[in-house]
This record gives structure tokens, C-alpha cells and sequence, in this order.
């Protein structure tokens, strides 16, 4: 195994300016890619159980609007609660996202995006660090503390990207169309492979990361047990708990396999 490869805990966080220009990169591939459907698209099923093409723009939509919106999530968390008591609160606030623009179609939803996403954008910009780095996401979603930061400059830097970026990744699936990449989604991919890194307890590994978001990093500390090869977007098709299109190929130990095999993390 080779022992030049680079240690994927020394991968900086995104900083404030990086994430202003990888969300504008990402906001603008998502809508041009969306802005490709034919009207059959849209109603196409999608790795998001239940929800179609059309809904998960719907989620997507009431993302960004909440963000200079506070009020509207709040307003949406206290209805999930009544109308969706079985779903936890994220979840259950989600399908209210997508129940309130139930009746608007596809695309006009694209325009929604358009409008509320670059507010979205600027409204956290516009916080001051320090209420970024100490206001709480599990404040809102209990289910935010399994994050490796809850604070919303973490969202704002991270995992409203992420978010984003894998939804897009999720409509490639969907129309069985290959997405665009550049240097922006390698941005996303190694931030995914930094918070894999942050949380792993398990043998030293190797993951070789191919595609134009790819790159080779060691996750633990040590002389790597296994080591997997996969495409990327493959690899965080699987962190995220969703079925890779492609091979995910592994070799070495078999308890360190496992646990790449068993790791995740939050999208």
C-alpha cells in the first residue's frame, strides 16, 4: 500500500468564501439540470422513499426558503408534529415542505428555487460568525446532534450543499442521466470524506476515489487494513445510505471491509 496517501483529517473545513463560490457552482448546476426535464420527468420515483422528481425540487425549494425564513420552518415543524406524528421531526417537517407546494407544478418550481435559493445564500452570509458558529441546528431537529457540528456554520458551509448536491445526484438516478461535475463537487465530496473520517473507530483504510470529484485518502490512523476503489459519486451514493449505481470494489481485511461497507454519514 502506498504511505504518501494524504490523511483525510487533514482535509481543511470549508471556509466562509470557498462555500460562498461552491453553493453559487452548485445552485447553478442544480437549476440547469432541472431546467433539462422533459414532463414525464417529473414524475419519476426517486431514492428519497415516496418521493417523486417534482417533490424532492418541492423539499429543496423550502430549504432555502426557510433560511432567511426562520419562522416558516418553525411554523412547518409544529404541523408535521400534528399532521405527521409517526415521522420524526425532521422527516415529518420535510413532507410538510412538499405538501405546501403540492399543487404548484414542476416548473414552476424551478423558478421558486431561482428566487428563494440566492436569498437563501445571502441571509447566511449575512449572519455574524459568531451567532453562526454558537446557534444550535438541534435547537430545531433533535436529529442534528448526530451531525459532527450542529451549528449553522456548519450548515451553511457543509450541508446545505450537500443537501443540495446529493439531490441532484438523486435526479441522475432518477432519469438515468449522467451528472456534470467540476472542481466544485470534489469541494462537496471531501468534505463528506472528512466527516467519514471524523467518526470512524475502525481499522486504518484507503479510499481511492475516482472521477473528477475523486482523490485518495486514508481514513484512521495507520497502515491501511483494505483499501476500496469506487467512483466518487458511487461512494457517497453510499455513505448517504443510498444504492450505488456503480461497483464499490474493496480488498484487504474483511473486519475493516465491513466497516466501510457499514459507515455512513449524514446528508
Amino acid at each position: 500500500m502506498p504511505t504518501t496517501t494524504t490523511s483525510a483529517r487533514v482535509i481543511p473545513r470549508t471556509s466562509g468564501a470557498t462555500a460562498r463560490l461552491v453553493n453559487e457552482a452548485e445552485l447553478r448546476a442544480t437549476l440547469s439540470t432541472f431546467r433539462e426535464l422533459s414532463d414525464e420527468d417529473w414524475r419519476r420515483p426517486t431514492a428519497c422513499t415516496g418521493w417523486t422528481v417534482r417533490d424532492m425540487l418541492a423539499h429543496t425549494v423550502g430549504q432555502y426558503e426557510e433560511l432567511p425564513r426562520p419562522w416558516v420552518a418553525l411554523r412547518r415543524i409544529r404541523r408535521a408534529a400534528r399532521i405527521h406524528p409517526h415521522l420524526g421531526r425532521l422527516d415529518g417537517h420535510n413532507e410538510v415542505q412538499i405538501e405546501d407546494r403540492q399543487a404548484v407544478p414542476g416548473r414552476e418550481l424551478i423558478g421558486a428555487l431561482a428566487h428563494f435559493a440566492p436569498q437563501g445564500l445571502i441571509a447566511l452570509r449575512r449572519m455574524p460568525a459568531p451567532a453562526r458558529r454558537r446557534m444550535r441546528l438541534s435547537w430545531l431537529y433533535p436529529e442534528a446532534r448526530d451531525l459532527p457540528d450542529d451549528s449553522v456554520d456548519y450548515l451553511g458551509n457543509v450541508l446545505v450543499v450537500r443537501d443540495t448536491w446529493m439531490h441532484r445526484m438523486d435526479l441522475a438516478d432518477a432519469t438515468g442521466a449522467e451528472p456534470v461535475l467540476d472542481g466544485h463537487d470534489r469541494e462537496i465530496v471531501d468534505q463528506v470524506v472528512l466527516d467519514l473520517a471524523l467518526a470512524w473507530t475502525g481499522p486504518a483504510v484507503e479510499v481511492d476515489l475516482h472521477g473528477p470529484a475523486g482523490g485518495r485518502r486514508l481514513v484512521g490512523i495507520g497502515t491501511p487494513a483494505a483499501t476500496l476503489h469506487a467512483d466518487a459519486v458511487d461512494f457517497a451514493r453510499h455513505l448517504s445510505g443510498r444504492a450505488a449505481r456503480g461497483r464499490l470494489e474493496l480488498e484487504g481485511d474483511l473486519g475493516a471491509q465491513a466497516a466501510l461497507t457499514a459507515a455512513r454519514v449524514v446528508f
